[in-house]
């Protein structure tokens, strides 16, 4: 009976030995472990839009918007977080290419701003930061009205991707698939292009109260254009943003 015993427990020894070893590895596996500096590293610099609620989310937002300096070059904190949200939707359901890329036309700073920001997210730095102009109908100095529809001359709030480019009237031209239903998916129709003109720039601030406007092309210095273009071509994403109550709340990227 006592070797009987004793192998009795021997055997439930080896058997709980087992199991403990097995769930360890198990739990380590799966990320249930302990965290090493790169796995905590990995967790906060990925990009996933699944977890932009999540204080995660807005650390990262927090930490790009400082260390890029961003409110020194006059962009809001919410209109980046509103971009940034939104660059990531894009990268989770790959609908651009260049993946560090992130373009923002703040349309709720003056024409007479520097309110186009090209911004590479992996360096954490400002690529090019200039003036862009808004459509004719959309506004003066501020814009304020926008529209999807054909000949309105106004600007189209959301999400694009760039295209390719091509020359046209106004010479080099890059064209921008809106992505929104209802707010800019008609662009391309409406031939919403980003090209160079002599109406926007500091030459033109000079001996004009505020940048011209457009017929609803985000526009740039005619001079900056090419480097513009070839720095955000072929698939990267831009974001036309104004704190219009409509678009915040209907935009299904930004809502998703």
């Amino acid at each position: 009976m006592k070797i009987l015993n004793t192998m009795c427990t021997r055997k439930m020894k080896y058997w709980t030995a087992f199991f403990v070893l097995v769930f360890s590895t198990s739990s380590l596996l799966a990320g249930n472990g302990p965290k090493s500096k790169s796995n905590i590293h990995r967790i906060k610099s990925s990009h996933s839009s699944k977890s932009v609620a999540s204080p995660a989310f807005e650390e990262a937002v927090t930490s790009l918007y400082t260390d890029i300096d961003l409110e020194d070059f006059g962009l809001q904190k919410k209109a980046f977080e509103y971009a940034y949200k939104g660059f990531l939707y894009l990268q989770e359901h790959h609908l651009i290419n260049k993946t560090n890329l992130l373009t923002i036309c703040d349309f709720s700073q003056s024409s007479k701003s520097k309110r186009l920001y090209v911004i590479d997210l992996d360096e954490r730095k400002i690529l090019i930061n200039t003036y862009v102009a808004h459509g004719r109908g959309s506004g003066s100095e501020f814009a304020h009205k926008f529209s999807n529809s054909n000949r309105s001359h106004k600007s189209s709030l959301g999400f694009y991707v760039t295209e390719s480019t091509y020359y046209g009237d106004h010479g080099l031209a890059l064209r921008i698939q809106g992505l929104e239903k209802g707010f800019n998916d008609k662009a391309l129709k409406r031939n919403i292009v980003i090209h160079g003109s002599h109406y926007v720039g500091q030459d033109f601030l000079d001996s004009n109260p505020f940048n011209g406007r457009s017929f609803g092309c985000p526009a740039v210095p005619f001079d900056e254009t090419e480097g513009i273009i070839d720095a955000i071509k072929d698939g990267s994403c831009l974001f036309i943003y104004h704190p219009t109550k409509k678009y915040l709340a209907k935009s299904r990227i930004l809502n998703s």
